[in-house]
């Protein structure tokens, strides 16, 4: 009778060992990741992330209480008491950088080849990029994220294809040679003649 009372209370503990361990695991990952806040004391953008491992511990036992563990704006402003944690508490996923970076990728076409960005694979898998006034492109991940907002509302969606020749074009132009006949989504420019005319056929007006 002994023994199997010690191997029900075994069985019991390592339940409740497995639950703990998947619910930190969960909050871990729920709350891991760069997020944009609001500032309170400068009503900008800044960058902000939570302090994950506590946020996981707290959460075994109930609702947590976020506290961060980096700012775009410290370390001059790190006493600051955080008030920008109601925004995080109101909505953790909707200020995730990932999350708004897909949002604004996505029912958008690369503006070079006109491919749809369709999933959230398209955009996290091969890093797209954006173009700005200057034309040269950048992957998102490179913008400092407190800047994206600004970014994201003065560039234009280019596919990762598209970034790699626009690399390629910059570094080695005495490689690259468009074709006069094509603007650079593909389409003919001159659309009352048709394209190019090919080896061998009858052009009317030419011998």
């Amino acid at each position: 009778m002994g023994a199997y009372l010690i191997y029900g209370l075994g069985l019991v503990a390592l339940a409740a060992l497995v639950y703990v361990g998947v619910v930190a695991i969960r909050s871990y990952f729920r709350f891991y990741g760069t997020r944009l806040v609001t500032c309170p004391e400068t009503k900008k953008p800044a960058a902000v992330a939570l302090d994950v491992r506590h946020a996981a511990t707290e959460s075994i036992l109930g609702p947590p209480q976020f506290r961060l563990s980096e700012c775009s704006r410290w370390p001059e402003r790190e006493g600051c008491g955080q008030e920008c944690l109601r925004q995080i508490e109101r909505s953790p996923e909707d200020c995730l950088v990932r999350n708004i970076v897909a949002k604004w990728y996505q029912g958008k076409k690369c503006v070079y080849c006109l491919k749809p960005f369709e999933t959230v694979n398209d955009i996290f898998h091969h890093k797209p990029a954006l173009s700005g006034s200057d034309r040269k492109t950048v992957e998102w991940d490179e913008i400092r994220p407190e800047k994206l907002p600004e970014v994201l509302g003065t560039s234009l969606p280019v596919c990762w294809t598209c970034h790699m020749v626009e690399i390629f074009r910059r570094e080695r132009p005495d490689l690259v040679l468009d074709n006069p006949w094509q603007n650079r989504q593909g389409e003919w420019t001159h659309r009352e003649v048709g394209p190019p005319p090919r080896a061998g056929d009858h052009v009317e007006g030419h011998h």
